[in-house]
């Protein structure tokens, strides 16, 4: 038996929730909603150049991270404190977004500063949540480590929501019309043929992080410290590759790596074309693409705290596996949607002249789907890093949690590559897309493996 933690005060609860406020908007608005669609159209030569070049860059700090993450975990488990690896990893984040607002369109080098500053951003945001995970178990009972994962997910996606509305309502606008989402010109006089609003996210993101972290430093408790930095580095190395070496031993938490690598790179793929997806299928532009985001982050939040609550009742194996079938219904679900048909062969009546946003029956259904797929996808994460808790060795956590992220980074290029080619191949996006399915069937059958109880501290 583990020994029964002090209980900590709610401000250390709150604190430890505004981390994932606080990071979220790095997600939302550069990687997703605004400065990478900026860069694609922008900054680069053309469209199909700026995908590539980003998703390159994603991929080598996709490729640092996974590489890191453990050695960094092992280091800090043998040290003990977390926080200071986080300020270090902050800085990061807060001087990479910071860099964004530099890539204007036909400036001297906007580009590779765009990237350096993507880099260095994504590496921060990475590493920080990392550290900022592994302090989950010093903070509540393990039966209710379900809820802190979900309420933290959903207080990430309620920031992302936020921060999505103030950045496409009120800061970036059409460079034609000179508008934002919500028709009104753009605020502090940002100017839109210099795509000010679009750069305007990353130190908008870099400023809201920097604010809504302090709660985690000021009141979330850390774990003491053991060694110094410098001999925390040796031993953390030799603890890594003891727990590589003795994976086999613990070979749940080896089952649910390689779970979580298959279906994490599915719903990586889901997210990345789902909008791309809609784009062919119904020709949606940049404001129904918008909306659709801010629905699949509204059910995302509300799905998080639902299966927070419902992880600490049933378990968090049953909550991952019950998203991954949801997943799988949800997604051929969407396969089945065309301008002229719902499920494969119903026929449905197209879009009459005039007609507003969203006007069709295909379109009505997609979007029913897509709100589903929020709100699987939030208790899909955030059970998964509970589930890792309660099977990983405690004095291993951090270290764990590198693994983590190495199962989530190493091969995130498979799902997106498989997608392309086989839409490639095939000449049609529905044949691409249903490679995801197949991710979420085979994570589900890896997950049928694991063991979700506590291990044996002694291991």
């Amino acid at each position: 038996m583990h020994p029964v933690r002090p209980s900590v005060p709610r401000r250390a609860i709150a604190g430890w929730l505004l981390f994932d406020w606080a990071a979220q908007p790095y997600f939302t608005l550069v990687l997703t909603f605004v400065f990478a669609p900026y860069f694609a159209s922008a900054l680069a030569a053309d469209p199909v150049e700026g995908q590539a070049i980003w998703g390159y860059a994603a991929a080598a700090a996709g490729l640092l991270i996974a590489l890191l993450s453990p050695v960094l975990g092992a280091v800090a488990d043998a040290s003990g404190a977390r926080k200071p690896w986080i300020a270090l990893f902050s800085v990061f984040l807060i001087t990479g977004a910071g860099l964004l607002w530099f890539a204007a369109p036909g400036a001297a080098y906007a580009v590779p500063l765009a990237l350096a500053g993507f880099g260095l951003a994504t590496v921060g945001a990475e590493f920080a949540t990392v550290f900022t995970n592994s302090m989950m178990p010093d903070l509540v009972p393990e039966n209710r480590m379900g809820r802190l994962s979900g309420y933290g997910w959903a207080t990430g996606y309620a920031g992302g929501l936020v921060s999505l509305v103030i950045v496409l309502g009120f800061m970036a606008a059409n460079p034609q019309s000179g508008l934002t989402l919500l028709g009104l010109e753009p605020l502090f006089g940002l100017d839109p043929a210099a795509r000010e609003g679009d750069r305007a996210s990353g130190p908008f993101t870099a400023l809201w992080y920097l604010v809504f972290v302090v709660p985690l430093f000021l009141f979330t408790p850390d774990t003491p410290k053991r060694l110094s930095i410098g001999n925390a580095v040796g031993s953390g190395l030799i603890a890594l590759g003891a727990t590589l070496k003795g994976l086999p031993r613990h070979r749940t938490v080896l089952w649910f790596l390689f779970a979580n690598m298959i279906y994490k790179d599915g719903l990586a793929a889901l997210f990345a074309f789902g909008g791309i997806y809609a784009a062919g299928a119904f020709g949606w532009g940049t404001i129904e693409i918008g909306v659709f985001g801010v629905l699949l982050t509204i059910t995302g939040t509300f799905g998080s705290v639902l299966g927070g609550i419902l992880d600490d009742r049933f378990g968090p194996k049953a909550i991952v596996s019950g998203a991954l079938a949801i997943l799988i219904l949800t997604t051929v679900g969407i396969l089945s949607i065309d301008r002229e048909h719902i499920a494969f062969f119903l026929p449905v009546a197209g879009a009459a002249p005039g007609a507003g946003l969203f006007s069709t029956p295909s379109e009505i259904a997609y979007l029913v789907l897509g709100g589903v797929i929020g709100a699987a996808a939030g208790p899909l994460q955030a059970a998964s890093r509970t589930l890792l808790v309660r099977i990983s060795p405690r004095q291993h956590m951090t270290e764990f949690f590198g693994l983590f992220a190495l199962a989530g980074k190493v091969t995130s290029f498979a799902a997106p590559i498989l997608v392309a080619t086989v839409t490639l191949w095939s000449g049609s996006q529905k044949a691409g897309m249903a490679v995801i399915v197949v991710f979420f069937i085979a994570g589900l059958a890896v997950l049928a493996l694991v063991d979700a109880k506590r291990p044996d501290p002694s291991v």
